[in-house]
């Protein structure tokens, strides 16, 4: 009896009580839980950093192919640089640094 009445009054009402339980039960054990909603926060972060990330390396291709498509220049020099191409009338010395 002596513990009962130790018991706050706020712990006594069934509403309280019931929404205590309620609020438990959302944080620990539903479906999307408090430790599933911070774990899907820190996807999306990753996520959106990984969007942002490849749109600028889209942008980058972009400019590189505008400057392809307008100077010839670069063309030859891309093609000489990543393709190894070369004029039939020149010898090409491939150097690989380890």
């Amino acid at each position: 009896m002596k513990l009962i009445k130790q018991i706050p009054a706020w712990l006594k009402n069934k509403y309280s009580l019931t929404l205590l339980v309620f609020v438990v039960w959302l944080v620990f054990f539903d479906h999307n839980d408090l430790f599933v909603q911070m774990e899907r926060t820190g996807e999306l972060r990753q996520l959106e950093k990984g969007k942002a990330y490849y749109t600028e390396q889209i942008e980058a291709m972009r400019k590189e192919l505008a400057e392809l498509d307008n100077d010839p220049a670069s063309l030859e020099k891309a093609a000489r640089e990543k393709y190894l191409m070369k004029r039939d009338s020149e010898d090409v010395f491939i150097i690989d640094e380890k």
